[in-house]
């Protein structure tokens, strides 16, 4: 076992981290420190660009790196680079390329001025059974803290990511959880990061594709009891 604390998490497509808050605190109830790493507002959002901003923050302690969604390519091309402190990765709800049936070609179509879904729609397809009037609170402040470009060149760059080489190099210890319920990313998807990461810790919890939102404990335990685990 490592002496493994301090979580770096990488959040969901609106990368302001407001969506963590029970998260952090089941974390924390785990004897857990989660340090929130939020995405910048302005600017070019390919993973690329995210990765060259994000990378001088991560710690040089020993540290988790947890990425959520759309931050899960994001955090595979950290991990992959070797950050000197890094122990092990989670992955939760993710995908290695486009979650979704629809071409790369589509991202031209995304990056054009197109108003978002309602945010009952939104909250049906991430939240579906399990929203509850705090946390469609809590998702309607996340989506207009960020301006709506900057949300669609993010769901742009996730149609035109594809991580899936970076996989055979991911030799650190990762955990994998995936919904049940998730009614955002395409089966295969989930399927292809499972069959990719055969020696990955694999688990799927009862819940919605915002997991960490809806089922902020059992996504704590599993990721504290994964991290006991972590090899020396």
């Amino acid at each position: 076992m490592i002496d493994v604390t301090n979580v770096v998490m990488l959040p969901g497509l609106d990368g302001t981290g407001l969506l963590s808050t029970r998260f952090v605190e089941a974390m924390q109830a785990q004897g857990l420190g989660v340090q929130v790493l939020p995405m910048p507002a302005q600017g070019p959002q390919d993973y690329a660009t995210l990765a060259s901003i994000l990378r001088p923050h991560l710690p040089a302690s020993p540290f988790v790196l947890l990425a959520e969604s759309f931050a899960g390519p994001l955090a595979i091309e950290l991990a992959v680079a070797g950050p000197p402190g890094l122990r092990g990765l989670v992955l939760s709800t993710t995908f290695a390329r486009r979650p979704v049936p629809l071409p790369a070609a589509s991202a031209r179509i995304l990056t054009q001025a197109w108003p978002l879904p309602p945010l009952a729609l939104i909250a049906r397809l991430l939240l579906g059974q399990w929203r509850t009037r705090t946390n469609l609170r809590e998702l309607g402040l996340a989506i207009t803290q960020v301006p709506a470009a900057t949300l669609r060149r993010r769901a742009a760059a996730t149609l035109q990511v594809d991580v899936r080489a970076l996989l055979p190099e991911l030799v650190l210890p990762t955990l994998c959880l995936h919904a049940r319920q998730d009614r955002l990313l395409w089966p295969p998807s989930v399927a292809e990061l499972q069959a990719l990461l055969p020696d990955a810790r694999h688990v799927s919890l009862q819940g919605p594709h915002l997991l960490l939102q809806a089922r902020a404990d059992a996504a704590a335990a599993e990721v504290a009891a994964w991290m006991k685990t972590l090899p020396p």
